[in-house]
């Protein structure tokens, strides 16, 4: 039998994830997963990849609000803001995404850890970024500040495989998907699904996950190294990268909960 074995979100696209032990899920994704993003000033996307620094970001929500603390570093405390004047930004291929600028004081606090210009801004009410229509399965498919698609899903096992094959084994963090799984019988099994169903959430597991250097980024302390895209470039190449994990579209919405059947319905 296969379970929902880990459900994690990220309020801030780049920064440390939050596991939760059950957790609304709708078209665009998990609840508050990467709705708020770091920008240039001139409204282009940040992540790790530029500022490996932001793994060490904790943006926990606490009610209403977010509070941003860092290792040796004053903490922030703010309200975010969905709704109001909007600025144009952009992420891979989406251009004029709207979003709401968060104030000066968020920006500052980024700006001051990562020594370097940045605005904070949250995904605009009412906007709609689609996802890449070779993929969608219905018109309207869409997403936040995902590099892609609202939702990642990964195996245990898989990652078995990957430590199997490397010298010191990696924590599944490395990859930041939001749903993991365990009791898939194979690794890489995940490869072979098509539409799945956890509770009473339909998804269609639409694309194989092209990994970048955030995977070589330790999310405890923010150091590079070479592994996994090594091994994995030895084993997982495909065209377009070194795969693992899935990006999956939810058909519909529900709340998830960890221990929940994942039936493989194709």
């Amino acid at each position: 039998m296969i379970q929902l074995s880990q459900l994690t979100y990220y309020p801030i696209k780049g920064c440390r994830g939050f596991d939760v032990d059950s957790w609304n899920v709708a078209r665009m994704g998990l609840e508050a997963d990467r709705r708020l993003m770091l920008v240039t000033r001139e409204g282009h996307f940040l992540t790790q990849r530029e500022h490996p620094r932001l793994a060490l970001v904790t943006p926990e929500r606490v009610a209403d609000s977010i509070s941003l603390s860092a290792p040796a570093f004053d903490s922030l405390r703010f309200t975010p803001r969905s709704s109001g004047p909007t600025v144009s930004v952009d992420i891979w291929g989406s251009k004029h995404v709207q979003a709401v600028d968060q104030g000066d004081e968020a920006a500052q606090w980024f700006s001051d850890w990562l020594a370097t210009p940045v605005r904070v801004v949250h995904f605009a009410d009412g906007h709609v970024r689609h996802v890449n229509r070779d993929y969608a399965i219905n018109h309207d498919d869409h997403t936040g500040f995902a590099d892609g698609f609202p939702i990642l899903i990964a195996s245990e096992e898989s990652l078995a495989d990957l430590n199997a094959r490397l010298e010191i084994p990696l924590p599944m963090n490395r990859f930041r998907p939001n749903i993991v799984v365990r009791g898939a019988g194979e690794s890489f099994a995940e490869d072979t699904w098509k539409r799945i169903r956890i509770g009473a959430v339909e998804m269609a597991v639409v694309k194989p996950c092209a990994r970048c250097v955030v995977s070589t980024t330790d999310q405890q302390t923010a150091v590079r190294a070479k592994e996994p895209l090594k091994t994995l470039a030895t084993f997982r190449k495909q065209k377009g990268g070194a795969m693992f994990g899935q990006n999956v579209i939810p058909l519909g919405a529900g709340r998830l909960q960890v221990g929940m059947t994942v039936e493989v319905l194709e």
